[in-house]
């Protein structure tokens, strides 16, 4: 069942960084520029990261299994539209079809450990699945390098076929027991509300550059996002069942973690686009090449993610999400050092190595935080709210590097997006610093039924501080 989560979830990261590396080279195929180049990365976080939340609810109304196999077989099919695109629009289009199949793909895999693991084994089942899906959100480059320099950057999009034509034998052969929930309504309103919210603004961003902030072209969609913003804040309050219960931010760990997950992600997002393309479009280096410099990053997470995973279960959250991110933002300002011609040993690896161990020590521990803080029925729609959390972080990140580094990409706005990523990271540790609870610990000889029950009927309590997570 592990693997399968592991699986699920790495095909859908990885598509949202291997994409990165291939960039260069479809807008020199296609056209379009640097904003092309954005909304091949935006068209897919946009429906990803507001169906997500849609995703949730789907998979508990007819069941984590079924909902993940219909979100692989979409993905599979979409991948190849993307590969067989004569256009930048048909692929853009491609593109956002295939993030409606991914949204279907990340929170039914991750609700699988979580319903299946107990607490201890679920911490380190956490790290292992944090350790493929970060080596795949992080390696995505590398392979996208290789294939753009050998066979092109069709096969970026091809090559997702494989892993997923496993993933679903796996589902069959092992027969997994599907988990359904009666009564479940799928709120449709708030979901056109999400995703109108997030297109309007993007839009805006993006396209900022062609138009001008003056133009209504891009005034109208930016004020139609705003409005359908409150809408949906208003939705999701009066809902019978809203896509997104509010009443899950009354929970400490659950709010402080997300808010430190929005200034990683986004700094993530912005970080591993601005190398990659620097190190093509600037320093010269072969698409390979470039993807080979943040190689490092993917061999500290398998060596460490899971083990930093182990040592939040016992110790607590806290102080990894602390100091793990202000690493990681360290090793951006590391990485101010950089000049024209770029020397990648003495300027860039010493920040990717800091940045790659802030990054281990973070998202396993993060990830646990929040989703132990959240009752095990819980779970999906838990998932659901902290991958839409991190995928439209990455959305708006991505929609502002025209704003921090310009028209064109040349040293200086290299320097403002190092910044700016070193910025996120350390307010995600600051944000984790201050609002993260570590768990109270259970005095010994305490069963796990015994732990949970309370006087209200033995109802789990969302309290913070009282979901011990990793015991």
């Amino acid at each position: 069942m592990l693997w399968i989560a592991i699986l699920a979830s790495f095909v859908s990261f990885l598509d949202s960084s291997v994409i990165n590396v291939a960039l260069p080279a479809v807008s020199r195929e296609l056209g379009g520029g640097l904003t092309t180049q954005q909304w091949v990365v935006d068209a897919y976080l946009i429906t990803l990261g507001s169906l997500i939340l849609v995703a949730g609810s789907l998979s508990d109304l007819l069941g984590r299994v079924v909902v993940l196999r219909a979100g692989l077989i979409g993905f599979g099919v979409t991948s190849v539209m993307c590969a067989l695109a004569p256009t930048a629009e048909v692929l853009i289009l491609a593109r956002a079809l295939q993030g409606v199949a991914g949204a279907l793909l990340v929170p039914s895999s991750l609700a699988l450990i979580t319903s299946n693991f107990e607490e201890k084994p679920r911490a380190k089942a956490i790290g292992q699945w944090t350790a493929g899906t970060t080596v795949a959100f992080i390696a995505g480059p590398l392979l996208g390098g290789v294939l753009v320099d050998s066979v092109g950057w069709r096969w970026v999009f091809g090559i997702n076929v494989l892993p997923i034509a496993v993933t679903l034998h796996l589902l069959g052969v092992l027969r997994a027991k599907d988990v359904r929930k009666e009564g479940v309504r799928i709120d449709y309103p708030g979901a056109v509300l999400c995703v109108l919210a997030l297109a309007g603004p993007v839009y805006a961003l993006i396209e900022q550059g062609n138009y001008g902030w003056g133009s209504p072209v891009l005034q109208m969609p930016f004020v139609i996002g705003i409005l359908c913003l409150a809408g949906f804040i208003w939705r999701e309050k009066t809902a019978r069942q809203p896509l997104l219960p509010l009443s899950l931010f009354s929970v400490r760990n659950f709010a402080v973690g997300n808010v430190a997950t929005a200034f990683i992600y986004a700094a993530l997002s912005i970080g591993g686009l601005i190398i990659v393309l620097f190190l093509q479009q600037v320093a010269g280096f072969p698409a390979t090449f470039a993807a080979l410099a943040l190689l490092p990053v993917s061999i500290v997470s398998i060596l460490l993610a899971s083990w930093f995973g182990s040592l939040a279960g016992r110790f607590g959250p806290r102080w990894f999400m602390a100091f793990g991110p202000v690493l990681a933002g360290s090793g951006y300002f590391l990485m101010l050092a950089s000049e024209v011609p770029v020397n990648y040993w003495t300027q860039l690896m010493p920040g990717i190595l800091l940045f790659a161990l802030g990054l281990s020590a973070t998202v396993a521990p993060l990830t646990g935080a929040i989703l132990g803080s959240v009752s095990a029925q819980q779970a999906g729609i838990g998932s659901a709210v902290n991958n839409a959390v991190s995928r439209v972080a990455g959305l708006i990140g991505i929609a502002l590097v025209g704003l921090i580094v310009g028209s064109k990409l040349e040293l200086d706005g290299f320097h403002r997006a190092l910044t700016v990523t070193a910025v996120l990271l350390i307010l995600g540790g600051i944000v984790s610093a201050v609002g993260i609870q570590n768990p109270r610990k259970r005095p010994a000889g305490r069963t796990r039924q015994q732990s949970s029950s309370r006087s209200t009927g033995g109802r789990r309590s969302s309290r913070p501080g009282r979901l011990p997570f990793g015991g």
